[in-house]
């Protein structure tokens, strides 16, 4: 089982959002969709979900294309708050458990467990306006998972959630992923998708600008940045070939650089200067690749 998207573009009128996007992701998989606001990831969900048609190119669920007959395999979990407020919990969830083509002692059994899981099992009768934010995209979460859908959308699943929600949100998503489910994850904390994500596509005005495995994107990257410890002011690194942004700190400096070559000279001109405490090269963060292809905006 795997989603294929092949030669995807979408069209508004005379503007394209998205632009010949190609991509894979198998059974078991976590793929990170990533871009600043209005790269076209949202669109690339609503096609999926067969919310909308694409312009051009094809989107398949295991071979078939994805409608009414086959979306129960999809679950959704969208960035906006998409429950009803007046609703409690159980009777919410029940709703679309329902929908999925459940019958309502699994949905509540099912939902219960989650509950459980997210220590929160008093909420069940709480209605949805009573609920924090936080326990909101939590009923959300399961609301979007309740029937064990083998491909799972999550449209910045952590938003609301305090640290420690976020660590067991994290932990219930990778427990679904190791269950089989293929999952589709946007966010805009780039730490996130570096943890979770094995493989992404970076997209940038609805173009596909960094694409494959994250560790081989970070290998093919070829500035490093350089976080020095010293008993002197390192501010005379500024000057030397190959030093692209120099950050001055309490105790040193973090120096990006553009590769590895120009790091060795840094260790030559800061090992005849004096005392050096630390001196590591650090591989580049998502974070850093991210704003080189796409420009510093909204991530």
């Amino acid at each position: 089982m795997s989603l294929s998207i092949q030669e995807v573009s979408k069209r508004f009128g005379t503007k394209t959002v998205v632009d010949r996007l190609s991509l894979s992701v198998g059974r078991g998989q976590m793929f990170g969709l990533l871009g600043a606001n209005g790269a076209g990831k949202t669109t690339t969900f609503r096609m999926i979900l067969g919310l909308m048609k694409p312009s051009e190119g094809s989107i398949r669920w295991s071979g078939k294309t994805l409608d009414y007959s086959n979306c129960d395999v999809v679950g959704y979990l969208p960035e906006e708050r998409g429950l009803y407020p007046k609703l409690t919990a159980e009777k919410q969830i029940v709703l679309l458990g329902r929908l999925r083509g459940m019958k309502r002692r699994d949905v509540l059994q099912e939902m219960h467990k989650w509950l459980e899981y997210f220590g929160i099992p008093e909420y069940a009768n709480k209605k949805i306006e009573e609920l924090s934010k936080g326990n909101q995209q939590k009923i959300q979460f399961i609301a979007a998972v309740i029937h064990r859908p083998e491909l799972i959308i999550l449209d910045e699943p952590f938003s609301g959630l305090d640290p420690v929600n976020v660590e067991i949100l994290k932990q219930a998503v990778l427990q679904l992923k190791e269950k089989g489910a293929t999952i589709l994850f946007s966010s805009h904390r780039m730490e996130h998708v570096e943890e979770l994500c094995e493989k992404l596509c970076i997209l940038d005005h609805g173009r596909p600008v960094v694409l494959g495995e994250l560790q081989k994107i970070k290998r093919q990257y070829r500035k490093k940045h350089v976080v020095i410890e010293a008993d002197f002011d390192l501010g005379f690194l500024q000057g030397i070939p190959g030093v692209i942004r120099l950050k001055q700190r309490t105790s040193g400096a973090r120096i990006q650089v553009e590769d590895e070559a120009v790091a060795k000279r840094l260790f030559h001109e800061v090992a005849k200067k004096g005392f050096v405490r630390k001196f590591v090269v650090e591989e580049p963060t998502l974070n850093d690749i991210f704003i080189e292809k796409v420009g510093n905006k909204d991530a």
